[in-house]
């Protein structure tokens, strides 16, 4: 009986799924070990550590990485490919970036220098000063941008010629009828439509929206344009920016990525996407391909900008096969040329933040004072500045030498001081077809951030939405945004909070519930919708 017991106990894992014998000793046993070995079984299934969901993103710059942040608190397994993350954008980070501003304390880091004055030069020389406005009495939207800009050569009935736009930027509430009403025509023919004069639009908007939008103002959608001035013009103190005291990758991204990896997500440098597998049971991309490798996937995020995945989808057997990613082919990107500057001498800019145009219309470009903004360069010396060109294409076939010729020149007609100084030392980055460019009618071929795969999402600052973020920002929103998606999918783990934008002040808020119930009556009118609008 104690022969047979201990027999029949210690093989009853084994025996469970089994038929076996039956004999006059064992059978009660027998029976009480199956049911302890089924007992076992369900305690182990258990104790056993539940199978992570894999997901894939692809790119690692705000959109990716924020995703990534996001569901690797959720416990999912995270591999990021391609990631090697560059900050090609504006540099600053204006006051509505609260979302960016929130991430950096959870980092618990401090990238950022304090709010900073900024100016606007032409080839005559200082245009604009631009205060802290938040440290100013807070007027009305738009007059305290108005009010407090220091205007050195502008004439007031000039800046007047400003307000009537405020119609345009009332009736534009960032719904898919206000990009599309407006995404036909060129920031230049909105501009001319609401009366501003020439030389406001000359000195002041169009160069603002050559660094804004990286391209001159006729080629940029009105649509886009009116996007920008809302999330930067809403409140008196959102044009308020700081800029990252070192780059953004050494100071915001690597301690990032170290976070991220302590979290167990992997982030792949040097591997480059060339395809999917596409399941057709489930009708979802079950593989991301790279060359002779693959990663199994439960969801992917493709965060990676327009150029990237244009040439994703042109080699890509399964992406080309959906209508919304053909689209993408119609798009563009835009050439920047970054040019860092040692010079043999200090020469005094007024401010360490500045917008350039006037020397060339094809391209605007923006002056950094890296002595104040830079933690390295502080106790320099000599002057260490950097210029970014946007729609740089004229720019990149240019050998470096003579690059920096037409620099110091252009510099030199902003502050007199920069023609007895000399370069002793050069850094020259080109980055092609590396931003969006927002030109009239691109509008309808942009994707949002589901696509025909139900387990492929999007993310980047080119992708609809409707938070009304910009640049960095809205990158960085679209990347929660499409973490929010596969959490939704996958049916695991909490939505990322998502921190909106702010809300319109009540004169803005009135005005546009105004325009709203005009535009309902207007509809009801016979025939109103026949004509060109």
């Amino acid at each position: 009986m104690l022969t047979c017991t201990w027999s029949v106990t210690s093989l009853a894992p084994y025996l469970s799924n089994k038929r076996y014998g039956t004999g006059f000793s064992c059978k009660a046993i027998d029976l009480q070990s199956h049911a302890n070995g089924d007992q076992d079984n369900e305690i182990k299934k258990k104790k056993k550590k539940k199978k992570k969901k894999k997901v894939v993103i692809v790119g690692s710059g705000w959109a990716g990485l924020g995703a990534a942040h996001h569901l690797c608190n959720q416990g999912f397994d995270v591999t990021v490919l391609e990631g090697s993350p560059e900050d090609v954008c504006i540099r600053g980070y204006w006051y509505p970036h609260r979302n960016i501003f929130s991430l950096v304390d959870e980092l618990g880091i401090k990238p950022f220098t304090n709010w900073i004055k900024s100016a606007q030069y032409s080839g005559e020389g200082l245009e604009v000063e631009f205060p802290i406005f938040q440290d100013l009495p807070q007027l009305p939207t738009p007059l305290g941008t108005l009010y407090y800009s220091q205007f050195a050569r502008l004439p007031l009935f000039d800046r007047l010629t400003s307000l009537p736009l405020l119609a345009a930027v009332v009736d534009f509430d960032n719904t898919d009828t206000a990009w599309r009403k407006y995404d036909s025509i060129t920031a230049r023919e909105l501009f001319k439509q609401f009366g501003c004069s020439e030389r406001l639009y000359r000195d002041v908007f169009g160069p603002l929206l050559q660094v804004g939008l990286f391209a001159p103002a006729e080629q940029c959608s009105a649509a886009a344009t009116l996007g920008v001035l809302v999330y930067i013009l809403s409140h008196q103190k959102d044009f308020d920016m700081v800029w990252c005291r070192g780059t953004v990758k050494e100071k915001i991204f690597e301690p990032w990525i170290d976070f991220l990896r302590t979290k167990g997500c992997q982030i792949l440098e040097g591997i480059r996407v060339t395809d999917f597998s596409f399941n057709e049971e489930s009708s979802c991309i079950s593989e991301v391909i790279c060359g002779r490798e693959s990663y199994n996937a439960d969801a992917v995020i493709l965060a990676v900008g327009i150029s990237r995945l244009q040439e994703l989808i042109k080699n890509s057997a399964v992406l080309h096969t959906r209508e919304e990613f053909l689209k993408v082919l119609n798009l563009a990107s835009i050439d920047v040329v970054t040019v860092k500057l040692h010079l043999d001498r200090k020469v005094k800019i007024p401010n360490a933040s500045n917008v350039c145009s006037g020397f060339d219309d094809s391209f605007g470009w923006t002056l950094f004072d890296l002595n104040i903004i830079h933690d390295e360069h502080n106790d320099d010396s000599t002057t260490v500045l950097q210029a970014d060109f946007y729609h740089s294409n004229e720019f990149l076939p240019l050998k470096d030498d003579n690059i920096v010729a037409k620099v110091m020149s252009y510099l030199s007609k902003c502050i007199k001081d920069f023609e007895s100084a000399s370069v002793v030392d050069k850094e020259i980055g080109r980055f092609p077809q590396s931003l969006t460019h927002f030109f009239p009618g691109s509008y309808k071929h942009m994707m949002r951030g589901a696509t025909s795969f139900s387990n492929v999402f999007m993310a980047g600052d080119w992708i609809i939405n409707r938070h009304g973020s910009w640049s960095q920002e809205k990158s960085y929103v679209t990347g929660l945004e499409a973490a929010n998606r596969v959490v939704d999918y996958l049916e695991e783990g909490s939505f990322a909070k998502i921190i909106p934008v702010e809300e319109d002040e009540p004169h803005i808020e009135a005005l546009r519930i105004l325009n709203r119930r005009f535009n309902e009556f207007r509809d009801q009118v016979p025939l109103f919708n026949f004509f060109l609008q």
